[in-house]
């Protein structure tokens, strides 16, 4: 047989695996197996469940109280770090005295994932009804764990989002498959988050539930942003959450052939405790979340803010229904209302076809707002092919968009990160020479790369980008750095306008966002928190922080024959092979008469700023070849990146 003909052969026979399903007795066999094995054992009798006493929780209370008709009062809190983040989740599900609702695109087995399953876990063994929604792509890897889950207690339920193939996980193999077959609703994602406690308080932001959210990855870990909002709006996310959870895509793993198969073949596994890779960090934390003055301390930074608004998409997005995606347009509606400044954060920045168009007429207004955007650097990134097509298009955002672009470096002198709750053993900071030398060293020894102790990459599984998240390995790994270190990347997503109104949620203002993910947002109108928001992504966007990105300095000859050229390359939907592109990263240099950073278009701007090249701090290799070579031929991509 021919490797073809293998190949078809093989083809053929993950088709036929990977399509079979439970039929309808075997579904309700397995899922009857599952209720039949749930403990009934409720721990505590009294009607609130024994909840513990929490500052936070009566954040809620609170609201309420002081709400009237036509006049909410709501209190919001912002939660940069990601130690504050976990904390502030532990102490709400243990505050719980009749509801959880979680809703969230992964959650993985580590230490973050598997601490807070104990805590739901422990919360519906006390009478609190959990409710646990998560995106098939992302789910808990193991599908024995799916299966001890859906038989745990009686009062904790789990669903599947949109489980293509009707399989809780996916193989390689099966991806590939499902790709094949099913390329929209693949990509069809549930990337909406919520933590909704007793209907009062709820929680939305970027984080997921795995390790390098709350920075305990001792390699990477993401500058996030949550918002803790308590008050009347915590009804609305509970209806969208309602939605969700009773939609035909949201299925319990026992009906899924995987997890069925494993039930019927097994019955409903042991559910073992944890097995953490960190027992003293696991406790340092939980004792931080039983601490009240820790507790109190983050819940007196709560603003209290008027009405608020939870904008959400539905699962009819999924459905093909038209009108079923109010993040993206009313998003979309407040940039458009700008009159001053728009301060944009996305990890992400590749913008889909109508959010250009709007950027574009902006810049064309008389009265045209700044537009000052947060996003990762190459150095910083965790998703290299979506910078790639970024890349590509800073001629068209900076020249006919107008924004000013700051790039997230990958050490960060002041990130909100707790470096010790990482546990790596950190290095000491080098000086400008050790830099110097180490780079010249490392452009020597360039094929020697790959090798290197540097080279601490995590799997693709663990990336958010779900539409590549399966593709070839060294494709999805983030590059090499020419220093070692705890990466730190950018994962918030959030918008000021006008120093009057704040958002943060989910939405990476991408195409994914606007056309496939669902996505969620609070909208806070009230100028106290927008300028605390915006103080916190002015302090990424920090010289310290960031590089800023602008023109280059024109060439010596004929720079208006250059311009051209490369402006009629990048429209080029393949063969964007022009070398030279219009801009790159430059570094602030304080002194006497630059005591202050400027924007990119201020004339004085080359006399305060060095450039530092396209991929600073990225180690020469193959890498930023591979960046010019998707900003050629990789643009087609933009649609699912």
């Amino acid at each position: 047989m021919t490797r073809a003909l293998r190949l078809l052969a093989a083809l053929a026979l993950l088709a036929a695996g990977g399509c079979s399903t439970l039929s309808q007795a075997e579904r309700q066999q397995a899922r009857s197996i599952a209720v039949a094995a749930r403990d009934t054992a409720v721990d505590c009798a009294r009607a609130d469940a024994c909840a513990r006493p929490s500052a936070l929780h009566q954040l809620g209370a609170k609201a309420f109280v002081e709400s009237a008709p036509g006049a909410p009062r709501h209190y919001a809190l912002i939660l940069d770090r990601g130690q504050d983040a976990l904390v502030a989740r532990i102490d709400l599900i243990r505050s719980a005295t009749t509801a959880i609702d979680l809703q969230t695109y992964i959650f993985d087995e580590d230490d973050a994932g598997q601490l807070f399953l104990e805590e739901l876990l422990a919360a519906a063994r006390r009478g609190v009804r959990v409710r646990v929604l998560v995106d098939q792509l992302s789910a808990l890897k193991r599908v024995d764990t799916l299966a001890a889950l859906a038989g745990a207690h009686r009062n904790f339920e789990i669903r599947i989002y949109n489980p293509v193939l009707g399989r809780a996980r996916l193989s390689y193999p099966q991806y590939v498959l499902a790709a094949a077959c099913c390329w929209r609703r693949l990509n069809q994602r549930m990337h909406t988050k919520l933590l909704l406690v007793d209907g009062a308080i709820g929680i939305t932001g970027g984080r997921n539930y795995q390790d390098d959210y709350y920075d305990w990855d001792a390699t990477y870990n993401f500058r996030d942003r949550d918002l803790l909002v308590a008050g009347p709006v915590a009804r609305t996310m509970g209806e969208n959450f309602d939605l969700f959870w009773n939609d035909r895509r949201s299925r319990p793993p026992s009906t899924l052939s995987d997890v069925g198969r494993e039930l019927l073949r097994s019955g409903v596994p042991e559910l073992t405790g944890p097995q953490y890779l960190d027992p003293a960090r696991v406790a340092a934390a939980v004792a931080d979340a039983s601490d009240p003055a820790r507790i109190g301390a983050l819940a007196a930074a709560a603003l209290p803010v008027g009405a608020v608004e939870y904008i959400a998409d539905l699962p009819q997005k999924h459905h093909g229904d038209t009108g079923a995606a109010p993040a993206t347009s009313e998003l979309r509606a407040l940039v458009e209302s700008a009159n001053d400044t728009v301060l944009l954060q996305t990890p992400y920045l590749v913008l889909s076809d109508a959010a250009q168009d709007m950027f574009r007429s902006m810049h064309k207004r008389s009265d045209a707002p700044r537009v000052v955007v947060s996003t990762n650097s190459l150095a910083a990134t965790d998703s290299f092919i979506t910078y790639a097509l970024s890349y590509k298009y800073k001629r068209r955002y900076l020249r006919d968009f107008g924004f000013e672009i700051h790039e997230l470096k990958p050490f960060p002198a002041d990130a909100p990160i707790d470096l010790a709750a990482t546990g790596a053993e950190l290095p000491p900071v080098p000086t400008a020479e050790q830099v110097a030398i180490a780079r010249e060293r490392l452009r020597a020894a360039r094929n020697a790369l790959p090798g290197s102790s540097g080279d601490r990459y995590r799997r693709p599984l663990q990336a958010e980008y779900a539409a590549l998240r399966y593709a070839h390995r060294r494709g999805n790994e983030r590059v090499p750095l020419e220093r070692a270190g705890v990466r730190i990347g950018l994962h918030a997503k959030s918008l000021v306008v006008d120093g009057r109104v704040g958002v943060v949620g989910t939405h990476n203002f991408d195409p994914r966002g606007d056309n496939y993910n669902t996505e969620s947002a609070i909208v806070v109108p009230d100028a106290a928190f927008a300028q605390a928001l915006a103080t916190s992504i002015r302090g990424d966007i920090a010289p310290e922080n960031s590089w800023t990105i602008a023109r280059r300095p024109d060439a010596p000859f004929l720079p208006g024959l250059e311009y051209t050229l490369a402006k009629i390359s990048e429209r080029m939907p393949v063969f964007d092979l022009w070398p030279v592109r219009y801009a790159t990263s430059y570094e602030f240099q304080p002194g006497p008469g630059c005591p202050a950073p400027l924007s990119p278009f201020d004339p004085r701007f080359r006399d305060c700023y060095r450039p530092v090249g396209d991929f600073p701090e990225v180690a020469a290799g193959f890498k930023p070849l591979l960046t010019r070579i998707f900003t050629a031929f990789g643009a087609g991509l933009a649609p699912i990146l």
